[in-house]
């Protein structure tokens, strides 16, 4: 079994010490999406949602969080970010449901990987896209939120080629 590297002598939770990895192009794109009614649909795609455009916000939410991934999630080093695009897609659900999906794409030349910042990013997009439509329908579904693939370190690439 390879040796736990977050942890130190007395078993307590560490940073990893990434000073002596070479520092190589790495990439991440992660996956969300976020479930909501015809209502809120239509309230989006035709700009009508009361505190604004509900999908030029929520990508400047990702692209802020991907940022500051660091700062939220214990463990993770401060990245210097060479890129962070969102996209979105519409998928009809049904009669009267809608799925937003939304890709997170990461990129970085540096000592560790950028998963974390593009699942931050997928992930506070969709609740960022939950919190402006709340006031219509409180009942939306975020998820599942995974990586879609990563490249680059010395663990390799990684595709997911199933949910």
């Amino acid at each position: 079994m390879a040796e736990f590297t977050h942890f130190n002598d007395e078993g307590r939770a560490k940073m990893v010490d990434v000073s002596s990895k070479p520092e190589t192009a790495r990439t991440a794109h992660a996956h969300s999406s976020i479930k909501v009614s015809r209502e809120i649909y239509n309230k989006i795609t035709n700009q009508e949602m009361k505190k604004g455009d509900v999908l030029a916000v929520a990508q400047v939410a990702a692209v802020m969080s991907a940022k500051k991934t660091w700062d939220i999630i214990p463990m993770c080093h401060p990245i210097p970010l060479t890129g962070v695009n969102v996209t979105f897609s519409w998928e009809e659900e049904g009669q009267d449901e809608y799925k937003l999906n939304i890709s997170a794409a990461v990129k970085t030349k540096g000592q560790t990987g950028v998963e974390m910042e593009a699942l931050t990013a997928a992930s506070v997009c969709a609740l960022t896209v939950y919190d402006m439509c709340k006031a219509v329908d409180k009942g939306m579904v975020i998820g599942p939120t995974y990586l879609v693939e990563k490249t680059g370190g010395k663990n390799g690439d990684f595709k997911r080629t199933e949910l």
